[in-house]
């Protein structure tokens, strides 16, 4: 390319959490650990209008954008030493919701962001363990889904 500049590769990325820093849950160096991040989509809501008069045709018209449910999966940590487990775990014991803001941020070679998702207001809305299997020697794996308001892409 004329540039130098060619396509980034999706596996070099990083997600911080932005705990409040008057809280006492502060992100630790597991916590930017991730297999894979999904859901960074917004999807058109519409209606659908009936022509009047006219039986054959129906008009569709775009009503306001949503964001679907963000999926973030790794292996396993303690509660201990992951904030982002010990939030997930208050909400869902303790009723306790507090949303935070993320920077989803996609890295170069040198580990710079080439692109940075900011994410509003997200919250806990399921968190799942893998399954265990004796036959297989596999990660455990939690997949943390989290409903937000939107993102902006930086």
């Amino acid at each position: 390319m004329a540039n130098g500049s060619y396509p980034p590769v999706g596996f070099h990325f990083k997600v911080e959490f932005l705990f409040d820093k008057k809280g006492t849950q502060q992100q630790t160096d597991n916590d930017i650990l991730f297999q894979s991040v999904s859901g960074l989509n917004f999807q058109m809501q519409t209606d659908t209008i009936k022509e009047g008069g006219e039986n054959r045709f129906e008009h569709v018209i775009p009503v306001r954008s949503k964001c679907t449910d963000l999926v973030l999966r790794r292996g396993i940590f303690k509660p201990a030493d992951s904030a982002v487990t010990q939030w997930c775990l208050d909400a869902f014991r303790n009723f306790t919701f507090s949303p935070i803001d993320m920077i989803i941020s996609l890295l170069n070679e040198q580990h710079q962001p080439l692109m940075t998702w900011k994410i509003h207001h997200a919250w806990p809305k399921n968190w799942k363990v893998a399954d265990f299997n004796a036959d297989k020697g596999e990660v455990v794996i939690e997949t943390f889904e989290l409903n937000y308001n939107f993102f902006a892409l930086e």
